[in-house]
């Protein structure tokens, strides 16, 4: 019995000797190893000391970017690559703005001249303007005008979405798809592994069988083992032709079009765009379908060179790329430099809200020069760790003497910001560190009044169907909730 219970001493220590000396390796890669903010690298400190086993599985699921530079090295240099030869072919070296625009757009392009050039220095985004943008907020409008699109075309389809479900939904839209694929047009899916997990491989096959020709980004080892829940593809992009675009903030799948019970009506938010902005949405499948297809690379030239765009509208635009592979947070940088421009108001739709002290202090800022900063975000979670540290975050604005909402009409997905009812920032990038930093993004950056005169008009039409959240309001939140915020904002540089 004694030299059992001896053996059994020896085991746990042997254990928890060599758990100790892997978390204090887990600790110098954390502290000495990785650039990550300060308070990310005591939060997983703190996580490693506590959860010594937990720890360290989540550290490997989410923590780790050890190989970060490594993995999208290539996709680095094929972007930087791109980007001159797109500013070569527009001539944006020469950075004249507002060409033939009207008097007030020249205006409204001139006063954001700093942000443009900023743009254009550090994601290569080219100012395109004679662009023609719907903003559309309903899936059921958003999936039927694309369906109209999808049976115009006549050379190719690209489409591009994190989330692809299985469902009656994707179903109507393959319909067309196969369509045109008898037609000879050149149709491509490239789904995220992560985001459409549930779609099951088998059933991807057998679309490739019929002529679709798809790839997953960043897929798992072995198909079934995803070690890595960072780096995903939350870009939701479809180019018609590379002469119609969309961009935005809706997947494909039942809940988006407002058939998912637990959700209700989805609100969300999504732009399309006929005009020269297309070329920069094109350019961006192509990167990021080269990047995940390990053959058969597409020609940047093939898909813009003789295209000829509408003329019709007077939009301008840039679209911002951003993600793990650059050295700058460029969306979030675009987010700072709006809201310090910001003269009357700003007006931000966001599902997720756990911005980084940069973006918090920026606001905090506004709000205190006197400036109306309104926020709306969900009335339910969709994710209970996100939605509560969204809610601390959110309670620090409604004490600084912001206009905070929550949408309770369903579940707002929409990411949107409009600053003095001149510019629009919108595309798949949520106000959180994941979006800023870890994922895949893109919006569009629009300089256009009417536009942004819309877009501030949908944001207070949303208000009646939401509930004012009050500084009494949440200082009366429970004690519960306010333990979950804590624990939850703790957590939320991980998030």
């Amino acid at each position: 019995m004694e030299t059992a219970l001896s053996f059994t001493q020896s085991v746990l220590n042997f254990i928890f000797t060599y758990l100790f000396l892997i978390n204090l390796a887990l600790a110098v890669m954390v502290v000495f190893f990785q650039r990550k903010e300060p308070k990310s690298v005591w939060t997983w400190l703190l996580i490693l000391y506590f959860l010594p086993i937990i720890g360290f599985i989540l550290y490997l699921l989410i923590g780790t970017d050890m190989h970060k530079r490594k993995i999208f090295r290539g996709k680095e240099i094929e972007d930087r690559l791109s980007s001159l030869i797109s500013n070569q072919s527009f001539g944006i070296k020469n950075r004249e703005f507002g060409g033939g625009s009207e008097a007030k757009a020249s205006e409204i392009i001139n006063s954001y001249s700093d942000l443009i050039i900023y743009n254009l220095e550090t994601s290569g985004a080219i100012l395109t303007d004679q662009n023609e943008i719907d903003i559309i907020v309903d899936g059921k409008e958003k999936f039927k005008k694309l369906i109209e699109d999808l049976k115009k075309a006549e050379k190719s389809i690209h489409f591009q979405y994190y989330i692809i479900r299985d469902d009656e939904l994707f179903a109507s839209i393959c319909e067309v798809l196969r369509e045109k694929i008898k037609a000879g047009v050149d149709v491509r899916i490239l789904y995220d592994c992560i985001g459409s997990v549930q779609f099951k491989e088998k059933r991807w096959q057998a679309l490739r069988n019929e002529g679709f020709q798809i790839i997953g980004f960043f897929p798992a080892l072995f198909r079934r083992l995803h070690l890595r829940i960072n780096y995903r593809n939350h870009r939701k992009i479809v180019v018609i032709d590379s002469r119609v675009a969309y961009i935005g903030g809706f997947n494909v799948g039942r809940e988006y079009i407002g058939k998912n019970e637990n959700f209700g009506y989805w609100r969300d938010s999504h732009l399309r765009i006929d005009g020269e902005a297309v070329s920069a949405l094109q350019a961006r499948f192509i990167l990021d379908w080269n990047h995940a297809a390990p053959k058969n690379h597409l020609s940047l030239d093939e898909y813009l060179t003789g295209i000829v765009y509408n003329r019709k509208g007077s939009c301008a635009a840039q679209i911002i790329s951003d993600g793990p592979d650059t050295r700058i947070q460029n969306i979030r940088d675009n987010y700072l430099r709006l809201i310090s421009k910001a003269r009357k108001n700003i007006y931000i739709q966001t599902p997720y809200f756990i911005p980084d002290d940069s973006i918090i202090s920026a606001l905090m800022i506004a709000i205190y020069s006197g400036i109306s900063v309104n926020i709306m975000i969900p009335d339910k979670p969709d994710h209970q760790f996100v939605y509560w540290a969204t809610y601390s975050h959110i309670g620090e604005m409604v004490l600084a003497g912001a206009n905070c909402y929550t949408y309770a009409k369903g579940f707002i997905h929409a990411k949107v910001m409009v600053v003095d009812e001149e510019v629009i920032c919108c595309g798949t990038a949520n106000m959180d560190i994941r979006s800023f930093s870890l994922n895949f993004e893109v919006n569009a950056t629009i300089y256009d009044q009417e536009k942004a005169e819309e877009m501030t008009a949908i944001f207070i039409e949303d208000i009646k169907h939401c509930h004012r959240l009050t500084r009494d309001k949440y200082l009366a939140r429970p004690l519960k909730i306010r333990f979950r915020e804590q624990i939850c904002r703790i957590l939320s540089p991980l998030l």
